[in-house]
């Protein structure tokens, strides 16, 4: 890969390697845009094929938690960390050590969370030498585990979807086919039942599946199945690209509303959902829940002031739907253009103000 040259085409700002042979330590800490404020996203450690491989998952990691936090109303800016290693037997407290001195020499132009392969014990050994790492245990003042608050997000976001496509939010009664039941996943279930709504479910752990269907009475059915099922509602809450030339021929739902990431193979996939007449929710305006709960944290955690904010997914998803019929566009192009506007709102003001003979000082 040619970094200058793909870090200039989606104007990233800095990119950080960093090694500590004592520990193993080899991660790659990526910043995209500091418009809005520091940059947040959570550190990946990961068995990567190439180093090539790492840099480049780093850099489109760390743009889309630009949109993310962009999208979802956060004054901060998008970055994210990978490691490269095995999150099951190259760990050791050296490492975290070691990377939360590289964190705290960026001096909170970064702060990281906890992300695939990483733990909250992870995240507890990094607090030790920095104070720019969110998703610590609650012993620190930490939220603790963010799947039910990302589920609560969801679950909001999905009422706001189909408000879109059916002229009501109310769930009752609505059949939902959930693609996964992992920890977000069942939390998000339990609200749905809660409301009313039927549940098909499927997942390649069969006790996952069982424990969804004893306690919400949701419907079984095989992992390849659950995309031509009769329902009102799919909600991918597993895998990535997951909607793509085999499985949109399938659908029969009329709203596309989950919480797994990069939903779409590929951008036309998007499109074509979109002639399809689906409304999809673009995931990461839906899925933010678990974002804006740890960047509740930067302002000592309040729980009741995190589920407020959360809350907001609805209108930020409604918000995307108003775009998509004002500028003609699918959603998953709204919900960047939503982003990328807020952000450039903010630079110009950042431009008007400097014009004006003020100095700005970054703070945390």
């Amino acid at each position: 890969m040619e970094l200058f040259k793909d870090m200039e085409f989606h104007d990233y700002e800095q990119v950080v390697v960093c090694q500590d042979k004592l520990s193993g330590l080899k991660a790659i800490i990526a910043i995209h845009d500091t418009t809005l404020g520091p940059a947040l996203g959570g550190t990946r450690m990961w068995m990567y094929d190439t180093e090539a491989d790492a840099f480049e998952d780093a850099l489109r990691l760390a743009r889309g938690m630009t949109y993310k936090n962009a999208a979802a109303g956060l004054n901060l800016g998008g970055g994210k960390t990978v490691i490269i290693g095995d999150p099951r037997k190259d760990k050791n407290e050296e490492m975290f050590r070691a990377f939360g001195r590289y964190i705290q020499g960026l001096n909170g132009r970064y702060i990281t969370a906890e992300d695939v392969g990483t733990t909250v014990q992870d995240m507890d050994i990094i607090h030790d030498e920095t104070d720019y790492v969110t998703g610590i245990s609650p012993a620190f003042g930490s939220s603790g585990n963010p799947s039910p608050v990302t589920a609560y997000g969801v679950y909001v976001g999905m009422k706001a979807t189909a408000k879109e496509a059916f002229g009501t939010d109310d769930l009752a009664g609505k059949t939902v086919a959930v693609q996964g039941v992992g920890n977000v996943s069942y939390n998000l279930c339990r609200h749905l039942h809660e409301e009313g709504a039927n549940l098909i479910v499927t997942d390649i752990h069969k006790e996952s599946v069982e424990r969804a269907v004893n306690d919400f009475g949701a419907k079984a059915v095989d992992v390849n199945d659950i995309y031509g099922v009769d329902c009102d509602i799919f909600a991918p809450c597993a895998l990535g690209a997951i909607i793509n030339d085999q499985t949109i021929p399938q659908l029969k739902a009329k709203v596309i509303a989950g919480a797994a990431n990069n939903q779409l193979k590929e951008e036309r996939h998007g499109n074509l959902i979109h002639e399809m007449g689906i409304a999809y929710a673009p995931d990461y305006v839906i899925n933010a829940g678990g974002v804006i709960n740890v960047a509740d944290e930067l302002n000592g955690y309040n729980r009741d002031r995190a589920m407020k904010k959360v809350e907001g997914i609805y209108d930020n998803v409604a918000k995307v739907f108003e775009i998509a019929k004002r500028d003609h566009l699918p959603t998953y192009k709204a919900a960047d253009r939503m982003a990328e506007e807020r952000i450039e709102r903010m630079r110009r003001s950042r431009r008007q103000f400097l014009q004006n003979g003020h100095s700005i000082i970054s703070r945390r």
